[in-house]
């Protein structure tokens, strides 16, 4: 027990590695900036100030959007997605798996699950004990199910997921904008170094260092934001892309699109107010989500439209995904059962 409690302490130790690393680049080049760039190098008094205001308003923005990231904490299913006592204890006494899985189809009845296992069976997390949501799964790393999981991200320690997504991809903007900046204003004194066309002072290394190091994080960071914002254009994670999600109906990879402004009003949310800053503003709760229904008869669809009170809007061409009238809510919650109404038509071609 006692080398086993250890080694865990141990791994969660190193976790933190890629976390400080990144802090101390940081905090180097602050100083290499601040200091050696505007206080000892820079002439202009004019240009001095420009250059520290601009930079100031990009780290402020960037360190409060990593910071968001590494220490929400992921969310996770609630206590409605567990299975209720008594089929709980005639789950755990149950050795055969068709009669196991048909305890968790009577409870999922009332869930507003739609996925399934590439198998076609009920997602169930035995270490967490619960019934996972669609686009929940368990991370390994944080031994625990995370809501809307994209990815565990060694570089914050932290899941990317329901609660975190917006502000990762604002640290990757913001971090994206802070190497830019940096590049932008030391690049002519970089080249003026290069050229010996100022004097060799001990600013003279962090100058020409600073730079490269700038410009190698801009490319990496950039590629890295770029394919994150065609999942968010998508409503894809990073699990659906490399895997699509299974529906009753079968794999639909665009099973939750619902139109590219639809799509990243989900994590951003509807009000611009909100976009750059690192608050939560995204649609839902992480536990139920719009989704497209193949294969549905379109005059049965537009039965069940009118007897739910909904309207709908095209979304992608062909397929048309209800919501509620008012707009206001990402899903139709029934307060009494905690089931979430979903239901898309798409018109046979």
């Amino acid at each position: 027990m006692a080398p086993s409690h250890a080694l865990r302490c141990c791994k969660r130790a190193l976790n933190w590695v890629p976390v400080l690393f990144i802090n101390l680049v940081i905090g180097w080049s602050y100083y290499a900036y601040v200091v050696e760039l505007c206080v000892y190098t820079i002439p202009n008094d004019a240009e001095r100030i420009s250059y520290l205001v601009i930079f100031h308003i990009c780290l402020i923005m960037f360190i409060w959007s990593y910071w968001k990231t590494i220490w929400v904490t992921p969310a996770e299913p609630s206590k409605a997605f567990g299975l209720p006592r008594a089929e709980k204890d005639q789950f755990e006494r149950e050795e055969r798996a068709e009669v196991q899985q048909e305890i968790l189809k009577k409870v999922a009845r009332n869930l507003p699950i739609y996925t399934r296992t590439a198998g076609g069976a009920v997602r169930y997390c035995d270490p967490c004990q619960v019934i996972k949501p669609d686009r929940c799964h368990h991370c390994s790393t944080c031994e625990r199910c995370v809501l809307k999981m994209d990815h565990h991200c060694p570089w914050v320690n932290n899941c990317v997921g329901f609660s975190n997504y917006k502000y990762f991809i604002l640290f990757l903007g913001y971090a994206t904008l802070y190497c830019i900046v940096i590049c932008a204003t030391v690049i002519q004194y970089f080249i003026k170094f290069w050229r010996k066309l100022l004097p060799d002072t001990h600013a003279k290394f962090h100058i020409l260092f600073l730079f490269f190091v700038a410009a190698l994080f801009s490319i990496s960071i950039v590629s890295l934001l770029s394919y994150h914002l065609w999942l968010v254009g998508k409503n894809r994670t990073t699990i659906e892309a490399f895997r699509a999600p299974v529906f009753i109906n079968g794999p639909d990879r665009n099973g939750f699109s619902l139109g590219f402004r639809r799509n990243m009003a989900e994590v951003f949310g509807d009000q611009p107010k909100y976009w750059f800053f690192p608050v939560f503003s995204g649609l839902g709760d992480g536990h139920s989500f719009v989704t497209r229904l193949v294969h549905i008869d379109p005059e049965q669809a537009n039965n069940i439209v009118q007897q739910n009170g909904k309207s709908c809007s095209a979304v992608d061409g062909a397929t048309n995904v209800c919501q509620p009238e008012n707009n206001e809510q990402h899903t139709m919650d029934n307060n009494k059962t905690g089931h979430a109404d979903s239901v898309a038509i798409e018109t046979e071609p």
